[in-house]
């Protein structure tokens, strides 16, 4: 493909994903299709002769669509958002084009240069101490990761190889594998899973602590946990405090475990991976009160800040401990300006990387804070309506005080009925949610996610609830 036909299959797509993303209320939500539904729409085997552009575009409906999950859709009420917008989509396709592997400064420095200015926008936008940005001049910093899953790893091996290192010196006879088998981290119950499987990965023990009744982890449990542990010959070094937990979008008492954690020098890392995004809007900065106390802090903006996947945001105050803990510097990956500016490289799991700063800079000069901060706003606004039509019917009962673009929600009584409830909601084919359960208390959870939802959609949504709920009742 040539210049002049790339740019007639580029305006054919451009066109194609304005008209799909506009018109995407008016298709199924989730498809109609089994596993294994799409090998025999394709051949099989790849075409030896090349194809025309128009040939692929005439498949993308047939092929690609027939089986597409429509998570941009107003009436898609699953899991968290995952973010989307123009602006994102054009700055995917210039890094697609320029195409290089920023694991060095030398590889591509503006790819690690925009990334360095980028994450400290970011955290300033969020109100971040100037201990985690690169502009204050000290060691701190921002990185681009995959995922919140890649984060929490990477700081649990950063804090494994700090409390390795100070062990080490207060114990220089005992071996990495007896330093190993002592150290244990901490976490809520609530906590997300990739939490549980860092540790697993990391090779370390992690507790999973009760929460309070609002579901969160406070800080008199965890230090009635390390305490206990350091009484039975354990290192703790590793605390996840989550605000926004997935279940529920609880917020962990920050403040209180970052003291705990100061107390102990035990490395604390906060995972914000949805709820962060809401951090832009100053009213809601209270829910991360003690966030200076934290070592490592994340969020996604890939999740609910109108940056596409993938984008983790992700900082530390001493990233020399991941650095350390990563570095791995063959001949072929040296350069001339090693220690000038930071090679990204030695801030995450894999080598290579994307060019993905390019979306964080397109999105923030083309929306604005300000536009940025209405968008969290109005979703938030959108989940305190389904709140109130929940309230409204005595039938129905919340689960969790809404905070977020999170409402969690059941009918009153027992979990068979809510699970019946959910099966008849997914079943009609409209919308779409999942469940969650806390404590043996089976819900509902529907998430604001789409940016195109709007009131009538909200309304829409509850009237598809209300009318399963009707059948379901009317059954039992």
């Amino acid at each position: 493909m040539e210049a002049k036909e790339f740019k007639d299959f580029a305006k054919a797509m451009a066109d194609y994903i304005a008209e799909y993303l506009e018109n995407i209320r008016d298709r199924q939500v989730v498809p109609s299709v089994k596993p294994g539904y799409l090998r025999p729409l394709v051949p099989e085997q790849a075409p030896e002769k090349p194809e025309p552009w128009t040939a692929v575009m005439a498949d993308i409906e047939r092929v690609v669509m027939s089986g597409v999950t429509h998570w941009h859709s107003p009436r898609f009420h699953a899991y968290f958002p995952t973010a989307n917008s123009y602006p994102s989509i054009v700055a995917d396709m210039l890094s697609g084009a320029i195409a290089c592997i920023g694991f060095t400064w030398i590889a591509s420095p503006a790819c690690t240069e925009l990334e360095v200015v980028m994450l400290d926008w970011l955290g300033q936008m969020l109100g971040l101490p100037e201990e985690f940005l690169a502009r204050s001049g000290g060691e701190g910093g921002g990185v681009i990761q995959g995922t919140a899953s890649e984060a929490t790893l990477v700081a649990l091996l950063g804090a494994k190889a700090r409390a390795m290192q100070r062990t080490k010196e207060q114990h220089p006879d005992w071996t990495d594998v007896e330093i190993l088998s002592k150290l244990v981290g901490y976490c809520n119950k609530q906590a997300h899973s990739s939490v549980e499987r860092a540790g697993l990965l990391g090779g370390v023990k992690l507790r999973s602590l009760k929460h309070d009744d609002k579901r969160r982890l406070r800080g008199d449990t965890l230090k009635e946990a390390i305490n206990e542990d350091i009484k039975n010959g354990l290192i703790p070094f590793y605390v996840v405090a989550t605000l926004g937990t997935t279940s529920s979008c609880a917020f962990d008492a920050l403040d209180e475990i970052g003291d705990v954690c100061k107390s102990r020098d035990v490395w604390l890392h906060v995972d914000a991976a949805y709820a962060g995004s809401a951090f832009i809007c100053p009213e809601y900065r209270h829910l991360m009160k003690g966030v200076e106390k934290a070592d490592s802090f994340n969020f996604n903006p890939h999740k609910w800040m109108l940056v596409n996947f993938d984008c983790s945001a992700m900082w530390l105050k001493q990233p020399r401990w991941i650095v350390d803990a990563f570095n791995v510097d063959p001949l072929y990956l040296k350069h001339d300006m090693q220690g000038s500016a930071p090679d990204y490289r030695h801030w995450q799991i894999p080598l290579g990387r994307r060019f993905r700063s390019l979306k964080l800079w397109f999105v923030l000069r083309l929306y604005g804070v300000e536009n940025i901060q209405k968008f969290i706003r109005k979703h938030i606004g959108l989940a305190h309506l389904f709140e109130k039509l929940c309230l409204d019917d005595e039938r129905f009962e919340l689960f969790e005080e809404v905070t977020m673009g999170l409402v969690c929600f059941r009918l009153k009584g027992d979990n068979e009925t809510n699970e019946a409830l959910l099966r008849r909601i997914n079943g009609r084919g409209k919308i779409h949610l999942v469940p969650s359960k806390v404590d043996d208390v089976y819900f509902l959870r529907f998430a604001v996610c789409s940016r195109f939802t709007e009131d009538s959609d909200i309304q829409s949504s509850w009237e598809e609830i209300k009318a399963s709920a009707d059948e379901v009742l009317a059954e039992k």
